[in-house]
């Protein structure tokens, strides 16, 4: 499968896969931000997408910011295939300290994902399960 890929911005990097097996590829930074305690911010990554028909890019957080308390507000987040606007990151700062972010720093994992369409078909009745309308909690802890 081919990924175009469109630099907004010269000093944008290309996202890349950091390993021969790694599922995803990671998305960098391309601004200076500081990401107060609490606080959530849009974070620029000076690159467009092209993903083709029929998938999603799912944008995941970065298992070495989550050490340091910083992750993606809404992981996955979902890039439509019919997106072309640049991608940017949703990040929150869990810790107690400051984080700064630097062009340059990978902020979020890319995964290429293909994508069903479901046909809705409305029904009166629903087949039974054991779990029935059981949601939340309802299947115990362990």
């Amino acid at each position: 499968m081919i990924l175009k890929v469109k630099k907004l911005s010269e000093s944008a990097i290309l996202p890349e896969y950091k390993s021969e097996g790694a599922a995803g590829m990671d998305l960098y930074s391309n601004e200076n931000v500081t990401l107060m305690p609490g606080e959530i911010k849009m974070i620029s990554t000076g690159i467009a997408l092209e993903i083709p028909k029929g998938y999603e890019g799912q944008v995941r957080p970065r298992s070495g910011l989550s050490l340091k308390g910083v992750t993606v507000v809404n992981a996955p987040g979902t890039i439509d295939s019919d997106y072309r606007g640049e991608v940017k990151i949703l990040l929150i700062n869990h810790g107690r300290e400051p984080f700064n972010i630097e062009p340059g720093l990978r902020i979020a994992q890319l995964v290429i994902q293909k994508c069903e369409k479901a046909e809705l078909v409305e029904h009166k009745e629903l087949s039974e399960t054991k779990r029935g309308s059981g949601g939340f909690g309802s299947t115990g802890l362990q």
